[in-house]
């Protein structure tokens, strides 16, 4: 008994030696996706069609909460001490419900949170949300593929890529991360004139 409760001590022991030597958690600087001040919604007469968003599908190198970025071909880092608010998809998906609440054609809204009944659904794949150097200086690309479907059907009515990009005004993290809101601001106008319009050619 004597010899097993010297081991249950020694064990104790190595195991607090172990906790002191493992690697601290990396501090983070958390940002929120950037955006502009979106338009007043224009007074015309909302579509007759109900829209649920979906959050994109994404990599595992784009479906966490760090900051991506390409300094060089093919290897793929993250900016060290600094990540997203939410992870990248939840951050798309929300500028995206964001722009077209701010359009208002489409006034039935909801997102795959919820699960309503919806006419139509925008489904995604989040192919690229990063900065790529080129010449040195980081530009932002984000890259959608969208598909507009029919939820009753699941019929696929429509689809389309979208490839944004924006460039940063200097290396810094703020000044890239404001490019990001730069780039998924345009991908965010470009995706809903285009749901606009092909959800209504299809009803």
């Amino acid at each position: 008994m004597k010899g097993a409760s010297g081991w249950v001590v020694l064990g104790a022991t190595v195991l607090l030696q172990a906790c002191t030597i493992l690697p601290k958690a990396e501090p983070l600087d958390v940002y929120l996706l950037p955006a502009t001040t979106p338009a007043s919604a224009s007074a015309i007469q909302a579509a007759p069609w109900s829209l649920r968003i979906a959050r994109p599908g994404a990599g595992v190198h784009l479906s966490g909460q760090r900051i991506v970025v390409v300094p060089e071909d093919n290897r793929v880092s993250v900016y060290k001490g600094a990540g997203w608010s939410d992870p990248a998809p939840v951050l798309v998906r929300n500028r995206l419900l964001d722009a077209f609440r701010a359009d208002g054609r489409i006034a039935a809204l909801s997102s795959d949170d919820k699960q309503l009944q919806a006419d139509f659904e925008l489904d995604s794949d989040l192919r690229a949300f990063q900065s790529e150097y080129r010449d040195g200086r980081p530009e932002v690309v984000v890259r959608l593929d969208a598909r507009l479907v029919h939820t009753a059907t699941r019929r696929i009515v429509a689809s389309r890529s979208f490839a944004l990009r924006a460039p940063a005004t200097d290396t810094a993290v703020p000044e890239v991360v404001q490019a990001f809101g730069t780039a998924a601001d345009r991908l965010a106008a470009e995706v809903v004139e285009w749901t606009v319009r092909e959800g209504a050619a299809a009803r």
